[in-house]
Formats: C-alpha cells, structure tokens, sequence
C-alpha cells in the first residue's frame, strides 16, 4: 500500500473553508419570504344549483389589502372532482370584469379539474367576476351537499362553497356552516301588507280554483343559517309562466312584461285580442333591508313579475340564526288575478328554483 503525503498551503485551507461555508449556507437555505394573503369577499353563484345538471358559474373575489394582481399572473380556479366537464371549457366561455369593466384574458388553459388564465390586473379591493358560461360544467350528483372551490392568484388564495339543491325539497344543507329550508304557511298569514288566502307545503303553492277578479294569495317562509362572514343571497326564478296542456298561460305582472321594479299590484288590463292581459301572477318579499326596502317601502304590498331570470328576494350581509327577521328569516307571497276571458283549463302549473349562495 502507498500512502502518500498530503500538504495544503494556508491560502489553499483558506478557500476550502470559504467554499464549505458557501456550501453550508446554500444548504441551510439563506431566503427571504412573501406571506399570501387571503381572497376576500368570494362567491361560485351557480346559474342551476340541481344535481347532475349543466349550470354556469359567476365566480366573485376581491383583491386583498397590500395585493396586486398582474397581466402576466395566472389565475387559477379549481373544481372538486365531483363536477365534470371543466376540461370542455374553452376561453370564449369565459367573461372576465374588474370593479364592473371587461377585461381581456389570455393564457387560457382548461385541464383536469382546473381553469387558468392570465391578461387580468387588478389592484387592492378591487372586485374580479368570472363568469362561466352555461353548457360546459356539470353539478354533482348528490343534492343536499356543499362542495368547495379553489381560486388562486400567484400571491393569494381563497375558497367558496356552492350548494346543491334538489328541486322538489328546496333545501340547502351543510353542516355547521350553511342551512337553507323552505316551509309551508297557513292561511291568513300576514305578508308585507298583504294576506295569504290558503295554506301552501315546503314543496307545493296549489292556488286551486281561480275565480274571475278575485285575487289569490299564497306565501312560503324562507330560513338561512349560516356563519358566512359576508352573508348570503336567496334568489327565485320559475321554468315558465303558469301553463296548461292546452298551451294557455298566465303571464307574468303585470300584463305580460315582466316587471323588475316593486310596484303596487295591478288588476289586468283584460283587452280581448291580447292574451297576456287576461291574467298575471307575481311575487313580494317581505325582506325590509333587501336592496333599501325595494318591496317593504312605502307601506310595501309592491309586486314584481315571477321570471325566468333569478331575482333576488332575501339577503343578509353577516351571519344568520334562521329566525331573526331580515337577518334569518323572510316570507315571501305569490300572488295572481284573472279576468273572465282567462282560458279554462285544469291544470295550470309551473316549477319554482330557489337558489341560496352563501358569501365566505
């Protein structure tokens, strides 16, 4: 065996030891951080919140303080495995505000579970809405659940949830963060300025017989629980006007246009060559902070038409124990009135869609 002698001059041990310190720091990892901070302010309102259906997303989310959000950033937002169809998505599905104006997205990529784009600035509270059109992302399967969704800039995160709902029970179940029930009320019950002629179920408003001029006027009550720290909104919307097998109808308040804006309500028109004046139906909230009073002001007793299009009829801003009146609880009426000319038919119906979207 050779040994061979080693000597190592002071510069050399020098540089080994500069080398090992390098060495050393690089491996104990000499860095600087920056702290993500929290989407604020998100929402998912599902166009269609009934199970294993096709439904568009309006997904909301503010800008944190100290936050910035750049052209050149991905946005990302991610479905639970539950929904499918997010791969199908292509960039004209979507369109893309900052505080209410366009802006154009580029980048797009739809894979997996998962959306990005990027082309999107946003500064510090500034609201961003991606709006998924309708045709693309199917529910899940499983109604009176909640699932939860993941929206992420390269510098903040936040998360939602978005309730499936079965149509016949109207309800909203997630445990210990979000109930929605829908209950029956009996005749007689007191509704903004008005009163039910009959009693109604969780699931069924059966006016019966109508009577040429007289009005009807049936109500359901309305109950949020939830410990969202920006609240919730419920809306309504119907499949169509009130329809028989005969193709006859009755329109929406008032004669037929569909009013938005609460007004008090109105007899119809009854004009022989117009059939959507031979009888109208509507609805009323008694909800006296929903959009500064719109239904409650005034003496209340205001109508507007029941549509195909959501409408708003209970919000809350905070958490809500599902009894204190506004904050947790409302009841809203549904009200109609023919004429003489109103064709006969026997059964009338159409189907109601309440939608709950809590705020987190």
């Amino acid at each position: 065996m050779f040994v061979i002698p080693t000597q190592v001059g002071f510069t050399h041990r020098v540089v080994a030891m500069l080398v090992a310190c390098a060495t050393i720091l690089w491996s104990l990892g000499v860095y600087s951080t920056a702290q993500a901070a929290n989407l604020t302010d998100i929402s998912d309102t599902l166009t269609d919140s009934g199970p294993s259906v096709v439904s568009g997303h309006d997904i909301a989310f503010t800008i944190p303080t100290g936050s910035t959000l750049l052209n050149a950033g991905t946005t990302t937002i991610t479905f639970p495995v539950e929904f499918t169809g997010v791969n199908t998505v292509v960039s004209g599905d979507l369109s893309v505000t900052v505080n209410g104006t366009p802006d154009a997205i580029g980048g797009f990529l739809a894979s997996g579970q998962t959306i990005s784009f990027s082309g999107v600035a946003a500064t510090a509270t500034e609201e961003v809405r991606v709006v998924i059109a309708d045709g693309k992302i199917t529910n899940p399967g499983t109604a009176s659940t909640s699932y939860e969704i993941i929206v992420a800039t390269p510098s903040d995160t936040g998360k939602t949830r978005v309730a499936i709902v079965d149509y016949v029970e109207v309800s909203a179940i997630v445990e210990t963060t979000f109930d929605f029930v829908v209950a029956g009320l009996a005749t007689s019950t007191a509704i903004n300025g008005t009163s039910t002629t009959g009693a109604t179920t969780p699931t069924t408003i059966p006016f019966g017989i109508l009577e040429a001029d007289s009005i009807y006027t049936l109500g359901q009550q309305l109950s949020v629980s939830t410990n969202a720290r920006n609240g919730f909104v419920v809306t309504v919307e119907q499949d169509g006007n009130l329809r028989s097998s005969t193709l006859a109808d009755i329109d929406g308040f008032i004669d037929g246009a569909y009013t938005n804006t609460p007004v008090a309500w109105a007899t119809p028109t009854e004009s022989l060559l117009q059939e959507n004046t031979w009888g109208h139906w509507g609805l009323t909230s008694n909800d006296s902070d929903l959009n500064a009073g719109e239904f409650t002001g005034g003496g209340g007793n205001k109508w507007v038409a029941a549509s195909t299009t959501p409408r708003q009829i209970f919000s809350h801003t905070g958490s809500a124990d599902g009894t204190t009146q506004d904050y947790g609880q409302i009841e809203v009426a549904y009200q109609v009135q023919i004429t003489p000319l109103q064709e006969a038919a026997d059964d009338y119906n159409t189907t109601l869609m309440y939608i709950a979207t809590p705020t987190f």
